[in-house]
């Protein structure tokens, strides 16, 4: 590679080889090489010719007419010499004419001495002496271009420039040219010239730029010119005529030959000018060297023919990239900010028409991410094609890559990130639909294991189970180490399970160094498109996403391409490129595909004689084409053979990617021709996709479009329908599984045809395998649309004729709408299986997916009455009025049935196996938690059912989660058997163990965690728990419960562990964003409305609601869930204000709390921590005013034993988590009764358990509260005390709202 330097002249010279010059050795050489001594002061003879003599004084030269007797005319042209040297601008390279005097009594011209040396003798010395590479000779050549370009700029033409009238000397680490002998030199512009004629211009500046062609030539091929004579010539001297001094080379070889096709073709332009290729300019040409002098690499240094350019085939690559730099600036801005920050996933979009190069852009950004280590996968949507199989078969690719190409330990750390992510249970549907990363997996010290199937969560939650582990999946992918980039290609066809997964990456906390780019084509998507939805509602979540717009590259960015595919310098090219952006619009796609089309037709061509690409440029510009490139592209296929175009049309009608041997299957005889693929992709319409593999890819899908435009459109469903027959008839049963989409999808577009019933059911039977095998593929989108088509097919008799045929289809597609939330089309499918099924039996499948259906919808009351008209059909009566009879004798036969069970006798229960009572299990699990929201009286009684059919016919998975409702009952009030809701938890979870029902962890932690244990064990033994079911519930798709799990963690850790606040608040943050990732907003809101607990407590003055929702508060929250009778929401803010009020001293706004609270009642069922604090809270509260002795202090001394009463009966079974809270509401209630010595005891003893037991912030409660006794008996020294304490306590839990308040109590004591 060149480097510019910089050395005086004498370095310079003794450089062999850097430029050229030869090596030096004093005394100095002359211009001819010549040795002169400068010491001399007469004038040295440096040259002598026919009629001129030089000679040199120090810096001083003279041209001497030799002729003692010199004519006018020779007279004429020394001061010609000096006119022009005087005319050009001082900055001009040429020889500086000082005077026109006399030397040795004879007419002479003086001029100012120029060192260096002529380029014929840099010439000799280059054949002669070490080899001079091409940069160097390239700086050489701008050197002389420059001058002369100069020369040009001033108005004079050269007419003499050959390489004995140009001097290269070396100057700050380049070449400079000058130009001597101005004999022939012409001026044809000056500051007087009104009008030039162009015509005349041109023709004066033809013989310059042919010379300097011929300069160039001997140049870069290093030959010397035969002609002995010096520049120093008379005017008659045949020197600056071109096509003498081109005889005088002696035997020629071939322009350009040898040379790269670049430097070639510019040569022969200046040599052999062509009508559409010439320079009119010489700054063109310096121009054109300079840029081939800056990019020594590439295209630039191309001099051997490669196979297609030999056969005149331009190679044209798709991914081809020009300007875009804003555009990759902000790109880039993005990926510096996700590899070196990284703190949250970050999103770009890039829009514009097809064809404007939106992939290629992204492609840019593939190196700098390979040189960091990191990710790349890659996926594109089509619109023939299932749009929710992309992103699985990105992943499948990306993992594919990943095992050809095993990264070692970078590999291994990966295979560790990705375990820990899934887990050793891991998702069996993941591995199942990314079998790449099961066998990578596989390969490997790390296990996974399937769940049983019978783990897996049906419906909805197979779509959030799916939904959740691609985030996790792509949560272990990416790390610091690794970065990762997903790039999604044509959103506008993308899927909504897809964009919904998008949205969950987008604000999932746990993926960081992530960057996610996704393009789409902004013609086609409007206001009222899917994307836009989506897109907005990624950006109401706090999402930041950066558009990034993409338009028509500029002209000159067209002209860079032409540049670079023709190997022509840029200034060659510039007439082609103006009209091909003309026609093309700056579309690339359309650009490319014009130039391909030009070269098939001969208008654009490879000249072997001239070693450079020609063109026609009339021609293309009378051209007439469409106005978009697929039309183009359609008219261009048209001219091809008939067999090509046949092929083109079936590969169309593949999708964007097939086997060879797919097409071949769908073909007959000779129908595409010998060698269709190599011809489609020396066209550039097909790509391979792997030198071993037999799969062809579309280069673009608007090429795919293109082709499919050859059938024509009344032809097209008859085409399709005879490719899926063909299809249909010549694969075998052990090829089906393969085939089945190829052969669905090209049938259903010609299925209108299809008059013969039998045929019809067989289309009918064909959608059903396709429906299901999507299905297992976890394809919900893709299976609904094969399966309503097939039920479209049925006819009017099908349950008659059909009969398994048509309940098969009506099952599974009630399913996939189900699982894809299309309740209302569910709705109206139901009602024909539900009719026309023959047995009960036969309906079951439907009635579940119609109850799960209402219970999604939040239709709990006619979900309930559903499942109870279900349940009597099975044998299952469920009382509807339960009156207290009803309910004692509910109560009693359970009881009765459990009386004397042991638990290994409950453990050994056989396994149900009658499949109406496993139906009713199913129907009665549905209905449990519908009844806790809209019938709660009605919701015991259901567990109680549950856990009756389990003793009486056997266990199911279900039936551990009963034992544990059954536990949660027995703890909780009129029946408070904390030992026997406790066993009955350790029952549930063993059973659950044993009967691998791994499906059922969320809904058994949250209820024996959240609800039993708290009565009896510690409350942070527990908290781990509810995390492990939340990972457990995502991993089986049992959402529900899994937030469940983050909202009772998020409880118990809040109100009754006292967890350091800023760290919780983080945590709950990226709860409730996990909530409102999976739209459930009841968990939403209750996680949002404890963040604003965490804020209020940490004085931060924020709504949290505002995170996700604009314009919410905590009192819009409260007032719509009043509406909607939500009590549980409604029970939860009052708990939380309260909360805040007494901790914050605002003891009015506790009271308002106490009393609204009240009115909101609870059931029988299972209370949780915050509930349990509550009770504590209405004591302390009620003490606090029973001390203010107003005329309702009979209610709040009640309240207050109340919460003592609760305490005192709590504390035995669990010392633990209520003794503390026991302690301090006696010394309240001793401060009352002013019983002193009492109240001292139990402040301390409250102090000491809450100590002791870890609850900081009860304890900091415990010591603000003895400080405020003993402040009130006038002990200020000792409140002090116990308010620095309670100030401590309060500083550790991160509630710097009490931490500001106590220092105010700490003041006031200060100054007493």
């Amino acid at each position: 590679q060149y480097a510019p330097f910089k050395m005086d002249l004498n370095d310079h010279l003794s450089s062999l080889g850097s430029l050229g010059l030869g090596r030096h050795s004093p005394p100095p050489r002359s211009a001819f090489g010549a040795a002169s001594d400068t010491t001399q002061t007469a004038p040295q003879l440096v040259h002598q010719g026919t009629s001129t003599a030089i000679y040199r004084s120090y810096d001083t030269g003279f041209k001497v007419i030799l002729n003692p007797n010199p004519s006018e005319e020779e007279i004429l042209k020394l001061l010609h010499e000096q006119n022009v040297s005087q005319f050009l601008p001082w900055s001009c390279r040429k020889r500086q004419v000082t005077d026109v005097t006399s030397f040795n009594k004879r007419p002479a011209l003086s001029f100012k001495w120029v060192s260096g040396i002529t380029l014929k003798e840099w010439l000799h010395k280059v054949q002669t002496g070490p080899q001079v590479d091409l940069n160097v000779r390239l700086r050489a050549a701008m050197a002389i271009a420059k001058t002369l370009s100069d020369f040009h700029d001033g108005g004079v033409v050269y007419n003499s420039l050959t390489p004995d009238n140009i001097i290269l000397s070396p100057s700050e680490g380049e070449y400079v040219a000058t130009l001597i002998n101005l004999s022939n030199a012409l001026i044809y512009r000056n500051d007087n010239s009104v009008d030039i004629d162009i015509t005349f211009e041109k023709q004066m500046k033809e013989v310059d730029l042919k010379s300097l062609g011929l300069v160039l030539n001997q140049l870069f091929r290093g030959e010397e010119s035969s002609n002995g004579e010096g520049a120093w010539e008379e005017p008659e001297s045949t020197e600056g005529d071109p096509d003498n001094f081109r005889r005088k080379r002696g035997k020629q070889q071939t322009i350009a030959e040898g040379l790269p096709l670049y430097l070639g073709s510019l040569i022969s332009a200046l040599i052999d000018s062509s009508p559409d290729l010439f320079y009119e300019s010489v700054k063109d040409v310096f121009l054109d060297l300079k840029i081939m002098a800056e990019n020594t690499g590439g295209y630039f240094m191309k001099s051997e023919l490669d196979e297609m350019t030999a056969k005149g085939r331009l190679h044209l690559q798709g991914d081809m990239f020009y300007g875009r730099q804003v555009q990759i600036s902000m790109l880039m801005h993005l990926f510096q900010s996700s590899v070196v920050v990284g703190h949250q996933p970050l999103m770009a979009t890039i829009s514009g028409y097809p064809g404007t190069g939106k992939s290629t852009l992204v492609n840019q950004i593939k190196k700098p991410l390979t040189d960091l280590n990191g990710y790349f996968i890659e996926g594109k949507f089509n619109k023939s094609t299932r749009p929710d199989t992309v992103l699985a078969s990105a992943l499948n690719s990306f993992f594919g890559t990943i095992l050809e190409n095993n990264a070692g330990n970078m590999s291994m750390s990966m295979k560790w990130r990705i375990h820990d992510a899934i887990g050793s249970g891991s998702s069996s549907v993941l591995l199942e639909i990314l079998p790449n990363l099961q066998k990578w997996m596989a390969d490997s010290s790390v296990t996974t294991e399937c769940l049983a199937p019978s783990s897996i969560v049906k419906g909805i939650g197979s779509s959030h189970r799916l939904k959740f582990m691609f985030c996790k999946l792509i949560g272990a992918i990416a790390c610091r180490a690794h970065p990762l980039i997903l790039f999604l290609d044509d959103l506008q066809w993308a899927d909504e399970m897809t964009l919904d997964i998008i949205r969950m990456m987008m604000t999932d906390p746990d993926i960081h160094h992530f960057l996610f780019l996704g393009c789409y084509r902004d013609n086609e998507v409007k206001l009222s498109h899917p994307l836009t939805a989506k897109l907005n509602a990624i950006q109401e979540q706090g999402v930041s996403i950066v558009p990034i717009k993409i338009g028509p590259i500029e002209k000159e960015c067209v002209n860079k391409l032409l540049s670079e595919v023709l190997c022509l310098p840029p200034s060659l090219c510039r007439p082609l490129s103006t009209v091909v952006h003309s026609k093309t619009s700056g579309i690339i796609l359309f650009i490319l595909r014009f130039l391909a089309s030009l070269n098939d037709e001969g208008d654009l061509w490879f000249s072997m004689s001239n070693r450079r690409w020609m063109y026609d440029l009339e021609q293309i510009r009378l051209k007439e084409i469409h106005g978009d490139v697929v039309g183009h592209l359609t008219e261009h296929m048209k001219n091809l053979s008939q067999e090509m175009r046949m092929g083109l049309k079936v590969a169309a009608c593949l999708g964007p990617s097939f086997d060879a041997k797919v097409l071949e299957k769908v073909t007959e005889g000779d129908e595409i021709g010998f060698g269709f693929f190599k011809s489609c992709t020396e066209f550039g319409f097909l790509q391979n996709a792997g030198s071993n593999s037999d799969k062809y890819i579309w280069s673009h899908d608007q090429i795919q479009q293109a082709a499919y435009g050859l059938i024509p459109l009344p032809k097209r469903e008859s085409f399709h329908l005879l490719l899926g027959s063909r299809l249909f008839m010549k694969t075998s049963p052990s090829e089906m599984e393969h085939m089945i989409f190829f052969i669905v999808d090209n049938m259903n577009r010609g299925s209108k045809l299809i008059d013969d019933i039998d045929q019809q059911w067989e289309v009918a039977q064909l959608n059903l395998e396709a429906g299901e095998k999507a299905l297992t593929e976890s394809a919900f989108q893709s299976a609904t649309k094969y399966l309503l088509t097939g039920l479209s097919h049925l006819g009017p008799d099908s349950w008659k004729v059909k009969y398994s045929l048509t309940l098969r289809l009506y099952d599974a597609a009630s399913e996939a709408l189900y699982v894809t939330g299309d309740f209302s089309k569910l709705s109206e499918l139901i009602d024909q299986p539900l009719m026309n099924a023959r047995t009960f039996e036969d309906k079951l499948n439907i009635h579940n997916n119609l109850v799960r259906a209402l219970a999604a919808t939040s239709k709990a009351e006619e979900g309930v009455a559903t499942c109870v008209d279900i349940l009597s059909q099975l044998g299952e009566v469920i009382p509807t009025d339960i009156t207290a009879d009803v309910y004692a004798h509910e109560v009693a036969q359970v009881k009765q049935m459990l009386h004397g069970k042991s638990r290994e006798e409950l453990l050994s229960l056989p396994k149900m196996s009658e499949t109406n009572k496993l139906a009713a299990m199913q129907f009665l699990n549905h209905s449990l938690t519908m009844t806790y929201m809209v019938r709660p009286m009605l919701n015991p009684v259901i567990v109680f059912r549950m856990v009756k059919m389990s003793i009486e016919h056997g266990i199911s998975n279900i039936s551990a989660f009963a034992f544990a409702c059954y536990g949660a009952w027995l703890v909780s009030e009129p029946s408070w058997d904390v030992e026997g809701g406790h066993r009955m938890g350790r029952v549930a979870n063993e059973m659950m163990k044993r009967l691998s029902a791994a499906e059922m962890t969320p809904r058994l932690y949250a209820t024996v965690y959240g609800m039993i244990n708290i009565w009896k064990e510690p409350w942070q033994a527990g908290l781990n728990k509810h995390l492990e079911a939340y990972d457990s519930g995502a991993r089986t798709g049992d959402m529900e419960y899994a937030l469940t799990n983050l909202y009772m963690y998020t409880n118990t850790a809040l109100y009754g562990c006292g967890e350091n606040l800023m760290s919780l608040s983080q945590n709950i943050q990226s709860y409730a964003r996990r909530a409102f990732q999976c739209k459930n907003r009841p968990t939403c809101f209750a996680l949002m409305s404890s963040h604003q607990l965490t804020l209020d407590l940490m004085g931060i003055e924020q709504n949290s609601f505002l995170l996700f929702s604009n314009g919410m508060t905590e009192d819009s929250c409260y007032a719509s869930a009043q509406d909607n009778n939500q009590l549980s929401m409604c029970r939860g803010i009052c708990v939380k204000k309260k909360f805040v009020a007494f901790y914050t001293g605002d003891v009015d706004t506790a009271a308002e709390m106490y009393d609204l609270y009240h009115t909101f009642p609870m059931g029988s069922t299972g209370r949780l921590v915050h509930i349990i604090v509550n009770a504590f809270i209405d004591g302390l509260i009620g003490l606090f005013f029973a001390r203010k002795h107003r005329e309702d202090e009979a209610k709040w001394t009640n309240a207050g034993l109340d919460a003592i009463r609760s305490l005192r009966k709590w504390v035995k079974s669990s010392e633990w988590n209520f003794s503390n809270k026991l302690y301090l509401l006696e010394a309240e209630y001793y401060f009352l009764k002013e019983d002193d010595e009492r109240a001292i005891v139990c402040y301390h003893a409250s102090i000491k358990a809450a100590q002791d037991h870890r609850f900081i912030h009860e304890e900091g409660l415990a010591e603000e509260k003895i400080a405020t006794y003993l402040l009130h008996k006038g002990r200020h020294n000792d409140a002090l005390g116990h308010f620095i304490n309670a100030k401590k306590c309060y500083d550790v839990w991160g509630a710097h709202a009490l931490v500001h308040r106590v220092d105010k109590a700490i003041a006031m004591c200060g100054t007493c």
